[in-house]
């Protein structure tokens, strides 16, 4: 409670690289299983970009999926696949095959018919060409590329090169993590799904450049960058917004949460549920990735330059303390005693006093400047 309490009143402290360190374990292992997912599972695609029809039906409580399968599985078109979609107001069948020959089009809405125990005319039919599922998937890895490039070019120019490479990292990591737990948990992935995909790549883009651009600005603070390395000015900068990412963040959320529980779990709008999921998904993980993985990145970047590596040398021969963290907007090293016999330290880690070829060191004293006597003034005689 004391951590919460001390980010809601911006007074937070946190040593940021020592979580970094957790935050990439966590993430390579979150990548990993996401990549074993897809090429295990796979991605649930709908007909947009399989091509085939999609045929959907009401039909009672005591009729399941397996029922489905087995009379399909008769029909020969046991390839088919078969949902079951539960809503507050209804329970349907959805059935998506590749075969879009007329006979085996006939064939589905005769069995969907029969399941629904309805005329075959209140069977919703949907069909798709392969050729324009073809089209929409070529359109949606054309959109995603055009965007990171776009994105890459934009931040090199607005911020620096390295900055961008680190965005587009985390980019790619929010893409794979989201992707892999639609492959783990196989939500199915339509158009509207790639629609939000877009859309929190572009909110996770935001969220890098608002920490970003503090680190920019204390990079240019001279006071700061001559005290600090490039890790503890970006932990300091993480100090700083946190608690605007978190307030953004969650005022983001509830919207997507309504359209979760109030639109698809009580309207029972699938659209909406696909939507919702996608972007849940990717505002927690677009969070995540802004303080976890672009941050460490850019720092672990900018601390292979040949200034920040003389930096780096310098505040440790000077401090001989940490000098990768920052505690209250201070390098923590400020906190631990210092001193390697060449010179006293501040509490800033910076040296201070005179040298001595003893053994010991002191400062030497000021002499006292005597203060003049104030002159009298003369009283003049009446």
């Amino acid at each position: 409670m004391g951590a919460i309490k001390r980010i809601l009143n911006g007074t937070n402290d946190i040593d940021f690289p020592k979580w970094w360190k957790l935050g990439i374990a966590l993430s390579t292992v979150l990548v990993v299983v996401s990549i074993g997912a897809l090429v295990v599972r796979g991605l649930n695609l709908g007909v947009e970009f399989t091509g085939g029809i999609s045929a959907e039906v009401t039909v009672s409580d005591d009729i399941s999926a397996d029922d489905a399968r087995a009379v399909l599985d008769a029909e020969g078109q046991g390839t088919a696949r078969v949902q079951i979609i539960e809503t507050p107001d209804r329970r349907n069948i959805r059935v998506q095959s590749a075969d879009t020959s007329p006979e085996a089009e006939a064939l589905i809405i005769e069995t969907m018919a029969e399941l629904g125990d309805v005329p075959t005319g209140q069977v919703t039919l949907t069909t798709v060409s392969a050729s324009w599922s073809g089209d929409v998937t070529g359109q949606a890895v054309r959109a995603l590329a055009f965007f990171l490039v776009a994105i890459l070019i934009y931040l090199t120019i607005r911020l620096e090169f390295r900055m961008a490479v680190a965005a587009i990292v985390a980019t790619v990591h929010d893409l794979l993590i989201s992707i892999g737990i639609y492959a783990l948990f196989q939500f199915e992935v339509s158009s509207g799904t790639v629609i939000a995909f877009l859309m929190i790549l572009g909110y996770s883009i935001y969220d890098t450049v608002v920490v970003f651009d503090k680190i920019k600005q204390n990079e240019a603070d001279a006071t700061l960058s001559a005290k600090m390395t490039y890790t503890a000015m970006a932990s300091r900068a993480m100090n700083q917004v946190l608690l605007r990412s978190l307030n953004t963040s969650i005022t983001s959320l509830m919207p997507v949460l309504c359209i979760l529980f109030i639109g698809a779990g009580i309207f029972g709008a699938v659209t909406l549920s696909q939507f919702g999921i996608a972007l849940a998904v990717g505002l927690a993980v677009g969070t995540y990735s802004s303080i976890m993985v672009a941050a460490p990145v850019v720092a672990a970047l900018k601390e292979r330059e040949p200034r920040y590596q003389q930096l780096r040398e310098r505040l440790a021969m000077s401090g001989g303390g940490r000098v990768d963290t920052v505690v209250a907007g201070a390098p923590r090293e400020a906190r631990t005693p210092v001193g390697d016999g060449d010179g006293d330290t501040d509490e800033t880690g910076s040296e201070s006093g005179t040298r001595s070829s003893g053994v010991s060191k002191a400062t030497t004293p000021r002499p006292a400047t005597a203060i003049p006597p104030r002159p009298r003034k003369k009283s003049k005689r009446r």
